[in-house]
């Protein structure tokens, strides 16, 4: 647990980082400025600093030993909701981390990606990539989601052309062969040549009535 470790530098076990790192500096200043004292004094100094810098290397390193072990445990707490098809409680799980290394942003990627948020899902594999270049499984993954989302564009291109030249142009072919050139319209000239044909007749039955 480096009980002594943690005595030597002033915090207790369950302090957060920044308590560790500030307890840790304010003894490590003291003590190089003391090491330069007359005598005794001065060698006490000295040998507490290095018993200082070694209990916070132990410390730091068990710390960050402890973060993987927890990490590892949170990306297969996310893996098996995913896999459950929980993807709420798996953003939840993501969003406790207090870090977040590559593994982090390829397991968003999958999430967005299961979401169908495939830009998002996209940018968080080209996190992780960018973090970890030489990791396979980012590079692999990132190589397939690029096929398919190029093969879905080829796609959507080809439906997008049959549309246009089936589709859209029956659908305007049909849209014109209700208004043909010649055809009846309701107002403008129309609305004229009723209005004259019917004078017309008036005239003409007002002329047969006065002849007799």
């Amino acid at each position: 647990m480096l009980e002594n470790e943690y005595k030597i530098l002033g915090v207790s076990p369950d302090c957060t980082d920044e308590e560790l790192e500030n307890s840790y500096r304010e003894k490590k200043a003291v003590l190089e400025e003391d090491r330069f004292l007359d005598g005794e004094e001065g060698n006490q100094a000295a040998s507490r600093l290095t018993e200082l810098n070694a209990a916070y290397e132990e410390v730091k390193s068990q710390r960050a030993q402890n973060a993987k072990v927890n990490e590892a445990g949170l990306f297969s707490a996310v893996d098996e909701s995913i896999k459950a098809g929980d993807y709420k409680k798996a953003q939840e799980i993501l969003d406790s981390f207090d870090s977040r290394p590559a593994e982090w942003h390829y397991m968003q990627s999958v999430v967005f990606y299961k979401k169908n948020w495939i830009n998002e899902s996209k940018k968080q594999l080209e996190i992780a990539k960018e973090m970890d270049p030489d990791n396979e499984k980012y590079k692999k993954t990132y190589e397939r989601m690029m096929e398919k989302l190029k093969t879905n564009s080829g796609a959507n291109g080809q439906n997008k052309d049959e549309w246009n030249k089936s589709g859209n142009a029956q659908g305007g072919q049909a849209y014109r062969s209700g208004y043909q050139d010649g055809a009846p319209q309701m107002g403008g000239d129309s609305c004229l040549d009723f209005c004259c044909r019917m004078a017309l007749c008036n005239l003409c039955l007002n002329c047969m009535c006065n002849c007799r």
